[in-house]
């Protein structure tokens, strides 16, 4: 998804109302975003994100008839939502990030982040940018270096193994530009920082992304970085 010529469509998700009021509030006040509809629950979510088709959705993790986590695995499972979920909680504990991840969530912000913070998400994430927030990407990293630490290297890529999607994972070997672009994104380097690292374009280093993205078999780039640990990528 990559939104750059018309207002980004947001849905909010939680089961407090004023806390949609005051997203709600932040959110309507950027020239280029809109807030397209709200839903108390996560029954309630998947249903809207069916007939509003947003770009993003702001998604709650514990609320009324489904959590938020099983709300974003039918989301992502539904191949006519393109929509980019960031979950936002009041609760800071790795396995509601690792459950979210795993889901297909593409972001993950605490609700004591400022307005600035769930702005810069959600223009992110409708940019086709992932991200977590900066007190929880380091845990994220950690866990799936642990995790990787007996894992042979690029040079020998591994077999496919699942996606966070359950999608099929490295069809063919990264080259190596494209293993330095992904050790950058795993470095939570943004495409410009990236560019003047390895002394190229943006626009080939967008290339690079997109290339690693198709495959890993990844959504977006938390994704790719999260599928790249597991496999030992990165």
């Amino acid at each position: 998804m990559n939104r750059t010529d018309a207002l980004i469509r947001v849905l909010l998700v939680d089961d407090h109302a004023m806390l949609r009021a005051g997203f709600r509030t932040i959110l309507d006040s950027q020239p280029d975003i809109t807030v397209v509809g709200e839903a108390a629950t996560g029954a309630e979510a998947v249903a809207k994100a069916s007939t509003l088709r947003p770009d993003v959705i702001t998604m709650d993790v514990q609320m009324p008839d489904m959590d938020g986590i099983e709300a974003t695995r039918r989301i992502v499972a539904d191949h006519e939502v393109e929509a980019a979920i960031a979950i936002i909680t009041t609760f800071d504990r790795d396995d509601y990030l690792y459950q979210a991840l795993d889901a297909g969530a593409s972001g993950f912000l605490l609700k004591n982040a400022g307005a600035e913070d769930l702005i810069a998400a959600v223009r992110a994430l409708a940019a086709g940018d992932g991200m977590l927030a900066p007190e929880v990407t380091r845990r994220v990293l950690a866990r799936f270096t642990r995790a990787s630490e007996s894992v042979p290297a690029l040079a020998t890529a591994p077999s496919p193994s699942p996606s966070p999607q359950g999608s099929t994972a490295l069809v063919e070997p990264l080259t190596d530009r494209e293993a330095d672009v992904l050790a950058l994104l795993a470095d939570a380097r943004s495409n410009a920082e990236i560019a003047g690292a390895l002394y190229i374009g943006e626009a080939t280093v967008k290339t690079h992304v997109s290339r690693i993205l198709q495959k890993l078999g990844a959504r977006d780039r938390v994704q790719a970085v999260v599928l790249a640990h597991r496999m030992g990528l990165a």
